[in-house]
């Protein structure tokens, strides 16, 4: 034992020279101390102290609450005049443990108010072309005034209330402070000119048709209750146009008056049908209720195209009821065809709908009820079972909006009933994403004023994952494809974005307000880095394992950022901070390469590095143990005799097995026959697993990933050691483009060669 020891000193003695000599180098140039700068520290530093309302594990604490909102609301459509005109009454419920002094209801519509600041926070320049929708927009829209009237504000026993309208915000003063726990009734009486969304580009307002008629699609229509929760209060961040909205659940009873002649569906179960339907209408209702393969139509075509040829007169009631839902929104018109089909959801089934107008065939009729229908099954499996009764996707021109059971899609045909590719895919894209978006964040209810990647890109990454199921389910949309053509999601995507200029990047975490590429940041990235991580980074079942956690402990909830990051973690065991912080917090990048690639032979003669180490140390040959020498193929020492060594050559190795080694042991011991070092580069900040395939003479290949934790101590460099059988003829790094990597240059070995502008030419032209 003691002799074991004494070696082993010998040896650690040795080895720790090179150490020592450096320390001492760098002792006359000593660098000061620093923070912890490592990209692997946890986030407590940017992360909130869990507490009573949100946990550590990321999942809703014992003292979480949330606030509700009903409404009972009666709407009027004057279609002549392009005018909304609604009475809501709201009971807010305090479920907070804090006293209420007032109350924060939001007014989007003020957005197109005359005196709007909306326009003026945007700096603008003479652009030499302009779109005609936002020349209009910019330059001729001044005279519309589609900002709310507030008729009057009053108590449930028709008090006046005092209130204050502050831009898109409005404070109601209640007469006394609201207690946890009571209840405040009042009612708003209000109306407003609809805006043309074709020419000023908005989530809702009306578009007009070639014979005069139009479709309505009405949303922020009403004044809604802000949110007010643990995490800072009432959010009344001003609606500046972008960041989109936050809201509290509620139940919601809806009548809607609209000229006689209008199709109309929206959030919640229409309570009427019976007397609004006709008997035809109902029989094909029922029908499509147990149909789950094709979709019924309620309104044919010809039915519709028959309406639209007269403007009634006369009016007719909707109403709805809504349970649970935390926004309310509703189309209309005319000239809408109706289609549905069945949706097997759990232990029964929901209602996928569509309404278009005949601009929209033959398009519609074909794919959008299917692909809504496609897109419940998909989020279902990644989330939980749809929980509401139907999902409705509505055509309207340029539009891409997301309501409560109801969104808006654009995609239409040529005028010639011609269908290209990219409006056919563009079409089912912006339906599945629009959706998508009732699972986030109108049932997983993020705030989206703050954090628009919560709902955005969250929503875009299941996008991805429901695009391609939609292909796999239905071959004879993406022929001659063969796979669904997604234009967010993938890794190699994302990559001119994230080599983009610095100074026109924001870290994901950003308000989207203040973002400089927002589709990118708020929808590329997010879903790109959520793609990398089930793909790469966890693997699909623990990543869609906790995915799902994370929207079943949120449903019918606000979630914030560390909820989600934490309950990823939480449910996999897998630490994901340094990826939070890269992806999320910053505007690093991926680039890993191949910077060198040593080849060693092995043998028992020892090199003169050792030597000179020895000698600085004062130790002889015969204070080591068996001792193996690797020698680099350039090195002073190397012979070429070397290069046909075996390990039965090397007698210090086989004296140490013959002497350590059971025999039975000794036929299980690997002969590797080529020792390799090589270093790894990091140019980019953002850590990730350096993915390589190494080829070996024979042809064969050999996938290792290294974790991303390989550059904990190293943020430039790694080296790995390969002991292999087989002569290495090239290593790859990232061979299948997995983690965004921004510059591939470096990532093989032996370096690819730079084609010049010929060979370029040439390839192209004759890729075989």
């Amino acid at each position: 034992m003691k002799i074991a020891n004494s070696l082993f000193l010998a040896v650690l003695f040795l080895f720790s020279g090179i150490v020592a000599a450096q320390e001492e180098t760098d002792a006359q140039t000593r660098e000061p101390g620093h923070y912890n700068t490592n990209r692997f520290k946890q986030l407590y530093e940017e992360f909130s102290t869990p507490n009573m309302f949100r946990t550590a594990s990321g999942a809703p604490g014992p003292n979480y609450y949330q606030q509700q909102a009903d409404y009972v609301m009666d709407i009027e459509l004057d279609d002549k005049n392009k005018k909304l005109t609604g009475t809501e009454t709201i009971t807010y419920s305090n479920n907070s443990p804090d006293k209420l002094e007032f109350l924060w209801v939001q007014l989007d519509q003020n957005k197109r108010a005359k005196d709007s600041k909306s326009p003026l926070i945007e700096p603008s320049d003479a652009q030499p072309a302009n779109m005609a929708g936002s020349f209009i927009q910019n330059y001729m829209g001044n005279e519309f005034d589609g900002g709310f009237n507030i008729l009057e504000v009053k108590d449930a026993k028709g008090n006046p209330l005092k209130y204050t309208i502050n831009q898109t915000m409005m404070r109601v003063d209640m007469p006394k402070n609201l207690m946890p726990g009571e209840k405040f009734v009042f009612s708003i009486k209000w109306w407003y000119n609809i805006n043309d969304h074709v020419v000023d580009r908005a989530r809702s307002g009306y578009e007009t048709f070639e014979d005069g008629n139009r479709g309505y699609v009405i949303a922020q229509f009403y004044p809604r209750m802000a949110v007010y929760n643990d995490v800072e209060g009432w959010q009344n961040s001003q609606f500046w146009g972008r960041d989109e909205f936050a809201l509290p659940f509620g139940n919601f009873e809806v009548n809607i008056t609209v000229p006689a002649d209008h199709i109309l569906d929206g959030t919640g179960e229409l309570q009427n049908r019976k007397e609004i339907f006709t008997k035809e209408m109902m029989s094909r209702y029922e029908a499509a209720q147990k149909s789950f393969d094709k979709p019924v139509l309620i309104v044919t075509q010809a039915e519709a195209e028959a309406a639209s040829k007269n403007f009634s007169t006369a009016k007719r009631t909707w109403k709805f009821k809504a349970e649970n839902v935390r926004d309310y929104a509703f189309a209309t018109s005319r000239k809408y065809i109706w289609d549905m089909m069945a949706v097997k959801m759990g232990s029964g089934h929901v209602m996928a709908v569509s309404l278009y107008p005949p601009e929209s065939n033959p398009l519609w009729e074909d794919w959008s009820t299917k692909a809504v229908a496609s897109t419940l099954t998909s989020y279902s499996r990644m989330t939980f079972d749809y929980p509401y009764s139907k999902a409705i996707s509505v055509s309207a021109k340029n539009q891409g909006m997301e309501y409560p059971m109801i969104c808006w899609n654009h995609g239409r045909p040529d005028k010639d009933g011609t269908v290209s590719e990219r409006t056919k895919f563009g079409m089912i894209s912006v339906i599945i994403h629009e959706v998508g978006h009732n699972y986030f964040p109108m049932i997983v209810n993020s705030d989206e004023r703050q954090w628009t990647w919560m709902d955005e890109g969250l929503n875009t990454f299941v996008q991805y994952v429901a695009e391609q199921d939609f292909g796999e389910t239905h071959p004879d949309a993406i022929a001659p494809n063969k796979q669904y053509p997604s234009r967010r999601g993938p890794a190699r995507n994302i990559v001119d974005y994230m080599a983009g200029d610095q100074s026109q990047l924001a870290p994901i975490m950003t308000k989207g307000l203040n973002t400089y590429n927002f589709g990118a940041n708020a929808y590329s990235k997010p879903a790109t880095a959520l793609n990398i991580l089930r793909e790469t980074i966890m693997g699909r079942e623990l990543f869609d394992f906790s995915f799902k956690t994370y929207a079943n402990r949120w449903m019918f909830k606000h979630p914030t950022p560390e909820d989600f990051f934490r309950t990823m973690e939480d449910a996999s065991a897998v630490d994901l901070d340094w990826y939070w912080r890269e992806w999320f917090y910053t505007t690093d990048y991926v680039d890993i390469g191949v910077k060198d690639v040593k080849k060693f032979y092995i043998t028992s003669k020892m090199n003169n590095e050792v030597k000179q180490m020895m000698a600085a140390r004062g130790i002889s040959e015969s204070d080591l143990p068996p001792m193996v020498y690797l020698v680099e193929e350039d090195s002073e020492d190397f012979e070429e005799s070397m290069r046909n060594s075996k390990l039965e050559d090397v007698t210090t190795l086989n004296e140490y097995i013959m002497d350590n080694i059971p025999v039975e042991e000794r036929a299980k011991l690997k002969h590797p026959k080529y020792f390799y070092k090589v270093t790894f580069e990091k140019p980019g900040g953002i850590p990730m697993p350096i993915i390589t395939q190494y080829t070996y003479s024979d042809g064969t290949t050999e996938r290792i990933t290294y974790p991303a934790e390989i550059w904990r101590k190293n943020d430039e460099s790694v080296g790995k050691v390969i002991a292999s059988e087989k002569e290495i003829t090239k290593i790859e790094v990232d061979p299948d483009e997995e983690t965004a990597d921004i510059d591939t240059s470096n990532n093989s070995w032996p370096k690819r060669k730079k084609l010049g502008a010929f060979d370029k030419f040439k390839n192209k032209t004759n890729p075989d």
